[in-house]
């Protein structure tokens, strides 16, 4: 009888396992998971898993604030598990729900949270702006090119630095525009401002802006394509959205890192802890395909390889901001 009852409580372990595994969710940033951006690269690595697995992810996109809490809360006691959240700014929340409920998994993406049933995702996104800010550089005209965040914060100053120092190592002689669109989470959906700071900054000269800014980028994008100069997007591959005018995107792997969680949860392989994705992980990059490779030259690509493997191998090291606030380098 002991045996059985051993058998028959470890088959009720691996099966209570195996269908917490096969109950995913996530909880997209108030933007939504059609933001042509950093909610829609998750929602990439949402469905590739659903087509992968035939595991349908449960999706909730809270329209405020006070609804991420309660929808982590909903999903938590449904046993959704594991849960990906989408953006540093549900860092609190995630925190609140993850202690309440310590048999749930959830993985956050930008944002870092020290608990036994958290793993933390952050980037280093200045390796990736830094390839695309040489990229800049090597395509201006004017030696002037422009840089544009969404929400002032560390986060999107770690890429306006990142983007400097590559325009600077490309072209030392480079003048290096920036603007922030606001000071709250509202900046990343604002593409009227968007256009706005696009257009002041081509007035003084520059001819290739990037946009870290999410859905704020699409009004930067129109006014590129407007007034004949060049973009560079984020996050997702964006190249698609005004090909021609797009030089080209630092791709954030936000998609990889969605569809990992659900993949190694399933193989029961999800642990929680920090993962770290840069340059050498394949979490950042530059994106090249058939909407930009007109505008990227031969030569142009054989100095970005270079740039690229000196960063790897930690011949060029790239400040990051977040780890001192401050852009000297």
């Amino acid at each position: 009888m002991k045996g059985v009852f051993f058998a028959s409580v470890t088959a009720l372990a691996i099966s209570a396992s195996m269908a917490q595994a096969a109950d995913p969710a996530v909880v997209y940033d108030q933007a939504g998971k059609f933001d042509k951006s950093f909610n829609e690269g998750v929602y990439n690595g949402v469905k590739k898993y659903t087509t992968d697995s035939g595991i349908q992810v449960r999706e909730f996109e809270p329209k405020n604030e006070a609804q991420v809490e309660q929808g982590l809360r909903r999903l938590a006691k449904r046993g959704y598990s594991p849960i990906v959240t989408v953006g540093f700014n549900m860092t609190s929340a995630v925190e609140k729900v993850a202690k309440d409920f310590p048999n749930i998994n959830f993985t956050l993406i930008d944002g870092v949270i020290d608990l036994p049933n958290v793993q933390s995702v952050i980037f280093k996104e200045h390796e990736g702006s830094f390839l695309v800010g040489a990229l800049a550089a090597m395509a201006s005209k004017t030696d002037m090119v422009g840089f544009i965040g969404g929400m002032d914060i560390p986060l999107i100053r770690k890429f306006g630095c990142g983007y400097e120092q590559g325009v600077k190592y490309a072209s030392s002689s480079a003048t290096v525009f920036q603007n922030m669109t606001g000071s709250t989470g509202a900046a990343f959906n604002d593409p009227t401002k968007g256009s706005e700071l696009a257009k002041s900054q081509f007035s003084k000269g520059a001819d290739v802006v990037f946009a870290a800014a999410g859905g704020t980028g699409i009004g930067v994008y129109q006014a590129a394509k407007d007034e004949g100069k060049l973009a560079i997007g984020v996050d997702s591959n964006q190249n698609h959205i005004q090909p021609g005018t797009m030089l080209t995107s630092m791709v954030k792997r936000v998609d990889q890192a969605a569809y990992k969680t659900y993949k190694d949860a399933a193989a029961g392989t999800w642990k929680p802890g920090m993962v770290v994705l840069g340059l050498a992980e394949g979490g950042v990059d530059w994106a090249l395909d058939d909407n930009n490779a007109s505008l990227v030259s031969a030569d142009m690509k054989a100095k970005l390889k270079d740039i690229r493997a000196k960063i790897v191998s930690g011949d060029i090291k790239v400040h990051d901001y977040m780890s001192d606030n401050t852009c000297n380098y």
